[in-house]
């Protein structure tokens, strides 16, 4: 499963934000301040995922943090890719069932698919490396999606961003660990290059309402159709979460793009 969110990884296990030391000042405000919007689980890997990660994982993947917590520079996207074309970035891959099908679909795209749980990097790679013909567009990072949008991306550097199933968070006072918070939303926008889109499903109807809310609020988005001519598809094909909760609630997809300047 994915930040389509359901769980939490065990700090140890996480490229995620140093730990705080206390040296007597109240430490500088963040720009982008922190949710916590997954949950702990182990994430043990079988002997066939542990081989596909030790073989494809110094290619393919990279750490949001180093072992000292310190975050990635920005990428090089033509260089990890051995090509320059648009980037799309997917929050919350999970196992990257939908992920591998849109890479595959749109081969003129080079998506960077970011999960905070290694078990689901390590499907994700499995798959890739049974895909056949081979898949190339598709690059991995481990860690939380807000660092990876603060740090290894810059401003009008994507095409697109996908978030699927973020973990709705539903008592109220949870809410606050909800990715998509207005915050998080200025973010991707900034880093949304002019025409680029935000597309966004959830499941859940009060989390549906919220982003709404959120996205038709930043001034850089405008709602648009999915059926409109989009850099990116908006045609997603149905997660294994989803693909479990055929018979649960409707599917509520949202897109905006970023206006131009």
């Amino acid at each position: 499963m994915s930040d389509h969110g359901r769980m939490q990884a065990r700090r140890s296990e996480v490229a995620g934000s140093p730990a705080s030391h206390d040296t007597g000042r109240a430490p500088a405000a963040h720009p982008h301040p922190r949710v916590t919007s997954f949950r702990s689980r182990r994430s043990a890997l079988s002997g066939g995922q542990q081989a596909a990660w030790d073989r494809l994982w110094p290619e393919l993947g990279a750490q949001a943090r180093d072992d000292e917590g310190r975050p990635a520079p920005l990428i090089d996207a033509p260089a990890w890719f051995g090509r320059s074309a648009p980037v799309v970035l997917e929050i919350g891959c999970g196992t990257g069932t939908s992920t591998l099908a849109m890479a595959q679909a749109e081969p003129h795209l080079d998506v960077v698919a970011v999960e905070v749980y290694r078990r689901g990097l390590a499907q994700l790679l499995s798959a890739i490396d049974r895909a056949d013909p081979p898949v190339t567009n598709l690059r991995l990072v481990r860690g939380d999606g807000v660092d990876v949008l603060e740090h290894m991306f810059g401003s009008d550097s994507l095409t697109g961003v996908r978030v699927f199933f973020p973990d709705p968070w539903p008592k109220a006072r949870h809410h606050k660990r909800r990715l998509l918070q207005p915050v998080t939303v200025a973010l991707i926008a900034d880093r949304l290059r002019p025409g680029g889109v935000l597309h966004a499903a959830t499941d859940h109807a009060g989390y549906a309402e919220h982003i709404a809310a959120v996205g038709d609020a930043e001034p850089l988005l405008r709602r648009v159709d999915p059926d409109a001519e989009l850099p990116i598809s908006a045609q997603r094909p149905a997660t294994k979460y989803e693909q479990k909760a055929l018979a649960g609630p409707d599917v509520t997809e949202l897109l905006w793009e970023k206006a131009s300047r």
